[in-house]
């Protein structure tokens, strides 16, 4: 399944650290790696299209995991 959100990315220091895109609404993504290394900064504003990896785990479980197609930086 493929979703368009807009969100912040944000490193969270949970177990080995994950990259995450949090929303306005607090929903927390976690970005899946390789990821596009133009989009692992933390307190970017982005604009993201993703495949939910409902096949993928990981050891944060912070919520879906998001494999990025495309994103565009914005303000």
């Amino acid at each position: 399944m493929n979703i368009q959100i807009i969100g912040t990315v944000e490193y969270i220091d949970i177990g080995t650290g994950t990259w995450a895109i949090v929303t306005d609404t607090d929903e927390q993504y976690e970005i899946w790696q390789p990821a596009p290394e133009a989009i692992l900064q933390e307190g970017l504003k982005v604009k993201v299209t993703a495949k939910v990896r409902d096949d993928v785990f990981t050891m944060a479980a912070i919520g879906d995991v998001l494999e990025i197609e495309d994103f565009q930086r914005l303000g």
